[in-house]
């Protein structure tokens, strides 16, 4: 036939493309040229997000984050293992703990006032060499005491430790001294060695070496200094008294109104060291 006996229908049927068979899901009915099905807006969502698809940033970014978790979680962790002792704590060894903070910073307050008044004495002084003799003398005999090169005598604390079992060593002992000086300990006296600022501690054997001296248990600290703040400091909760009881060792603090700290250390002039006033 020609294309004259076309008729309108005729030519828009070809036009038109061909009706999907009955029967036939929508799914199948909308593939692709190449024959595969056409995903669902869920499917197309899901293989956008798996695999992911990182970037270098991307994990940088992640990386840092992990570490500053992990430095957290080591900090809380620290910090948990740090006040353990202070949460298990009474009520009384809170107390007592407050209160000798409250007694080192009352010695600090002291210890200002006293320089304050020297100042002012030697200000006002009529004979101020006079005064200024006096206050150097004095300052002499205090830093004998420091230094060991005088006898001492005051109040204080015996404080004896027996190791039966050869469990204590030096650096538990140099906590001992730490912890007393902190409690503001002024002289003190190990078996009969003096205790300085450049006093050291090492193991010797079954024993310690305080300064080269062999000291062998029980170990004896005679020390002076204000009776209520040395002993709570050693027997706060995890403090001295504590430690060594868990290395088998016992430890004994006695409250004394006269304690004598005698063995003295000669003094020693410096090799280099000169005084800027020279």
């Amino acid at each position: 036939m020609s294309n004259q006996d076309e008729t309108p229908d005729n030519r828009l049927r070809k036009e038109l493309p061909e009706e999907a068979p009955a029967g036939v899901a929508p799914e199948a009915a909308g593939a692709d040229a190449q024959g595969s099905p056409r995903l669902t807006g869920r499917q197309r969502l899901a293989k956008g997000l798996w695999p992911p698809r990182v970037t270098r940033a991307q994990l940088i970014v992640a990386v840092l984050l992990f570490g500053l978790g992990f430095g957290l979680a080591v900090q809380v962790a620290s910090n948990s293992d740090s006040d353990s002792a202070l949460r298990g704590a009474r009520q009384e060894d809170l107390v007592r703990i407050l209160d000798e903070l409250d007694d080192r910073t009352q010695r600090l307050e002291d210890e200002k006032q006293g320089l304050e008044n020297q100042r002012d004495e030697l200000e006002n002084s009529s004979d101020q060499a006079e005064e200024a003799r006096k206050q150097t003398i004095e300052k002499e005999r205090q830093l004998g005491i420091l230094a060991g090169t005088v006898a001492a005598q005051g109040p204080g604390i015996t404080m004896t430790i027996d190791d039966t079992k050869g469990t204590v060593e030096a650096d538990m002992l140099l906590d001992a001294i730490q912890e007393l000086r902190a409690a503001g300990a002024e002289a003190i006296q190990v078996n009969g060695v003096r205790v300085v600022a450049g006093t050291y501690l090492t193991n010797s054997g079954k024993g310690v070496s305080v300064d080269g001296n062999k000291i062998n248990t029980p170990y004896r600290f005679k020390v002076i200094g204000k009776p209520q703040d040395l002993e709570p400091a050693l027997n706060i909760p995890g403090g001295v008294v504590q430690t060594l009881e868990k290395e088998q060792a016992t430890a004994t603090v006695e409250r004394s109104d006269k304690i004598v700290v005698d063995a003295l250390r000669a003094a020693k002039r410096p090799d280099y060291a000169r005084s800027s006033s020279q």
